[in-house]
């Protein structure tokens, strides 16, 4: 069995990606690692990557952004497919640059892919998903936030990213998938301020067009007025450990976030996300969850 490992990324430096760890995590379970980075590369991220990752599984490929193609995230899935049609692997295994898995569930994996290589009903693997918000000890306990998503394909059978990249499709149906037994600690919450600002100002542009969100800017003009975003009910303690590779960037974390110190007015939509929150708390049942998957039972 041969898996192959693959991502993409642009500005990493300028809007703080933790591109390094989570390449670095996946290369215990992978034989090659397929990085594409995004052109023009105008805070070196290109070689912020070859300086810190120093691996002869990785491969760096470099690849044009056409600024005319900002519309509901198309660019990004154009992006994941670059890297995807050069993996070679039996099973491709796919990273955004902002999430990150924990070495403690690479054995579990590679189980998983063993198990189901032979099975062609299989046609990828489904992650757990952390959801980060605010600092590294903090993070979004709803289901409405995606809790699993396809992180593993199967290659050569038609496998293409889906819309905004979020997930994998075949001609535009859901893939039949089975538990990967392991989860994406996903980071893209948690960032220095104006790091935070910059990128979700970009992201924006990459769906609605190359549009200046001066109101956004001026709406975060601090850290704590990020909690603001989101209802402080779904903001849970987190108290297990993280991936060895983010200890760093941990370790040096300085910014103080407090969901007590929320603003935020409480919708319709809050309170029956709420309510469904704690019926699933209860019996385990996720009403209204969206699935971007087919589950084999």
């Amino acid at each position: 069995m041969k898996v192959s490992g693959f991502t993409f990324v642009k500005d990493a430096v300028r809007f703080s990606f933790p591109v390094v760890e989570s390449i670095r995590s996946m290369l215990p379970v992978c034989d090659e690692v397929i990085v594409n980075v995004g052109l023009p590369d105008t805070d070196n991220t290109f070689n912020h990557i070859r300086k810190n990752v120093r691996s002869s599984k990785v491969r760096i490929i470099r690849t044009e952004w056409d600024p005319l193609f900002k519309v509901k995230g198309r660019i990004l899935a154009q992006q994941t497919n670059i890297p995807l049609y050069q993996c070679k692997g039996d099973w491709c295994l796919y990273l955004q640059a902002d999430e990150v898995l924990h070495e403690d569930d690479h054995a579990a994996l590679v189980r998983s892919m063993k198990e189901n290589l032979k099975d062609g009903k299989v046609e990828g693997l489904v992650f757990d998903y952390l959801h980060f918000f605010g600092s590294y000890r903090t993070y979004v306990r709803s289901y409405h936030w995606y809790k699993r998503e396809i992180r593993i394909v199967r290659n050569h059978i038609g496998v293409t990213s889906w819309r905004s990249a979020q997930s994998f499709r075949i001609d535009g149906r859901k893939l039949f998938v089975k538990p990967a037994h392991g989860r994406v600690f996903h980071y893209g919450w948690v960032r220095p301020p104006e790091a935070m600002i910059a990128k979700k100002q970009y992201h924006d542009s990459l769906h609605h067009g190359n549009r200046v969100f001066q109101e956004e800017k001026d709406r975060y003009r601090t850290y704590f007025e990020f909690v603001d975003q989101i209802d402080p009910f779904m903001i849970a303690e987190y108290n297990a450990s993280h991936p060895v590779v983010m200890q760093k960037r941990i370790r040096e974390w300085k910014y103080v976030f407090d969901k007590t110190k929320s603003h935020h007015k409480i919708s319709s939509r809050d309170i029956r996300y709420r309510l469904t929150d704690i019926l699933s708390s209860l019996t385990g049942f996720r009403l209204g969850e969206y699935r971007n998957f087919k589950l084999i039972k």
